[in-house]
């Protein structure tokens, strides 16, 4: 699989590709609300991106940025075979992936100097820590970081952080996560987790990671993520992966989509099976009207973007 994430204008989002399925992104698109992909890392990076636009007939415009503006790169392809070959060799960071292509530096116009931020020690502090936790979460990605970052502090009378300081600052903490995780090795707990929840998907149990705000918006809303033939489902809220963060273990919520206590039961034995299987120890007392702890738990999840 391909280490990035494709992002189209109908607002699919695919993570991790296959070099297959990005070329039959490619012809695919060029039809009204499907004319373009943007592709990025995994994890992301400010400014690291490749993309495409296309409309049926007429030429793809690729292009790809390496950071800076003077760093942003276009060329116009007449064929997607050759868009296909560029892309997977971004994407693959081979060497000389790009030498075959004429490429012209875009004129991105002059950088704007971002202000620096007017807070106080305080609101600073506040600020970066609820940025910190959410990132420690590692469900979020740079954009929905931003406006975190910029509607945090936000009063009736004062939004003292603009979109491009709340980029500014988002993206430099980003960074110092990424440079983290990079000294992680192996196998995390929460892609243990992942592993857990992919087999129980398969198994028929509904299982969704980082779901909703809260146990009231999730329980009410789980029954619409099952397929017609789940028989129950697993998930976790944000408020949840807070405190799985923060070093408390993780609370997962379960249940049978018939209601009935004898499935909700069942679901729940499923569920530690695949926990266990998965290398996670899980608390549970068999009581279908409890829920089930993850724990102990190393929270290094690792940020896709």
């Amino acid at each position: 699989m391909l280490e990035v994430v494709v992002k189209s204008e109908d607002g699919d989002r695919r993570v991790r590709v296959s070099a297959e399925e990005l070329a039959g992104l490619v012809r695919r698109i060029g039809g009204d609300g499907d004319r373009f992909l943007v592709v990025h890392r995994v994890p992301d990076l400010p400014d690291v991106f490749a993309q495409v636009w296309h409309e049926t007939g007429g030429d793809y415009t690729l292009e790809h940025r390496d950071g800076a503006a003077d760093r942003h790169f276009q060329v116009m392809v007449d064929d997607s075979e050759a868009v296909i070959a560029a892309m997977t060799g971004w994407a693959r960071r081979e060497s000389g992936w790009g030498t075959d292509q004429a490429w012209s530096l875009l004129d991105m116009g002059p950088t704007r100097e971002t202000p620096p931020l007017d807070l106080n020690e305080h609101e600073r502090a506040e600020l970066e820590k609820r940025i910190h936790e959410v990132l420690v979460g590692g469900y979020a990605d740079r954009a929905e970081l931003a406006e975190l970052a910029e509607e945090y502090l936000v009063t009736a009378d004062r939004r003292p952080v603009s979109r491009e300081q709340a980029e500014a600052l988002a993206d430099r903490m980003w960074l110092e996560r990424v440079a983290e995780q990079a000294e992680w090795q192996g196998e995390t707990d929460p892609e243990r987790l992942t592993r857990a929840f992919t087999a129980l998907q398969e198994a028929g149990i509904t299982a969704r990671e980082n779901f909703t705000c809260c146990r009231s918006c999730g329980q009410s809303e789980i029954g619409d993520e099952g397929g017609p033939d789940a028989r129950g489902f697993v998930y976790f809220h944000a408020q949840c992966t807070d405190s799985a963060a923060a070093g408390h273990g993780l609370t997962l919520l379960y249940g049978g989509f018939d209601g009935s206590a004898e499935t909700t039961a069942t679901i729940g034995h499923e569920v530690v099976a695949a926990l266990e299987a998965a290398g996670l120890q899980a608390e549970w007392d068999r009581d279908p009207g409890r829920a089930i702890t993850v724990t102990p738990l190393e929270w290094r999840r690792r940020l896709v973007g």
